[in-house]
């Protein structure tokens, strides 16, 4: 069952002429989806920006808890500004390991665990935008980065085999899509027994208003699209995921503000830590 957020907005970007079929959830997801890939297109190609604003991608991102050797540790262009938290805090990456990275942007994430899993490690990137692989994997060959790999995909159908991931990351993408149970299907087909989830993503505390709802930009933005945090633990009960532990961070609140100057979006979502288990 998808997210009350989710369903609310599928509804109202409906049109007339696709609401009377059985095709509904697939063409309005791919609407959802098409319109973020070419968001991310533009911030690609544009260079250093917010994901939600203009502010400094360098700044922001200390303020939501990276430190200032991982902001120096990465190469120029690959930290965007997009996170809503800082994965690498949860994740407990041990060297040999093996990562993924799902929406993995310039790659700022996918080279901090990199240098975490060492050479005997791995990381793999997978994200849905040609124009942001392009850049990670120019990033990756200005560091000679070659335990990195960036894939093409979509995090709701991983281009990853099963069982071969100890760890998943991300950092403010999974909100993004408009089919969050097979999102977290696919983590655990792909995660080996015992693999674990460190995910910082955006949730919701309730349904939000219409207003919000009905913004495009607010869901590209990594706002309307956030799952209600009980049905977030569903979502990974159900997907078979245990030890499931959802965090929403206060301090979130300040740069959250900053994505929707003006308007209480706060009193509605946070960033989160999002942490679970496949047994």
């Amino acid at each position: 069952m998808e997210t009350s957020n989710t369903e609310a907005l599928k509804e109202s970007y409906c049109a007339p002429d696709c609401c009377s079929d059985d095709n509904t959830t697939q063409r309005t997801a791919e609407q959802l989806r098409t319109a973020v890939r070419e968001r991310y297109a533009g911030i690609a190609i544009g260079g250093e920006n917010s994901c939600c604003g203009d502010g400094d991608a360098i700044a922001t991102s200390a303020r939501l808890g990276y430190s200032q050797d991982e902001l120096t540790a990465v190469p120029q262009g690959a930290n965007l500004g997009l996170g809503c938290g800082n994965p690498q805090a949860i994740a407990n990456l041990k060297e040999g390991e093996t990562v993924l990275d799902l929406g993995s942007g310039a790659g700022f994430d996918a080279f901090l665990a990199s240098k975490a899993v060492g050479k005997t490690g791995q990381v793999l990137g997978v994200d849905m935008t040609h124009e942001m692989l392009q850049k990670a994997r120019e990033n990756a060959t200005k560091i000679g980065a070659d335990n990195v790999e960036f894939r093409l995909g979509e995090i709701e159908h991983l281009p990853v085999a099963d069982n071969t991931v100890d760890v998943i990351i991300s950092n403010c993408v999974v909100n993004l899509s408009p089919d969050k149970p097979q999102v977290y299907r696919e983590a655990f087909r792909v995660l080996n027994s015992g693999g674990r989830l460190a995910i910082s993503d955006v949730v919701a505390f309730g349904v939000m208003p219409d207003e919000v709802l009905n913004d495009l930009t607010s869901y590209t933005g990594c706002m309307a699209g956030a799952s209600v945090i009980s049905d977030l633990e569903t979502i990974l009960e159900n997907a078979g995921f245990t030890d499931i532990r959802i965090t929403p961070k206060d301090e979130s609140r300040e740069v959250i503000n900053d994505w929707a100057p003006g308007t209480d979006i706060a009193d509605y979502v946070a960033s989160a830590n999002v942490e679970a288990i496949k047994p």
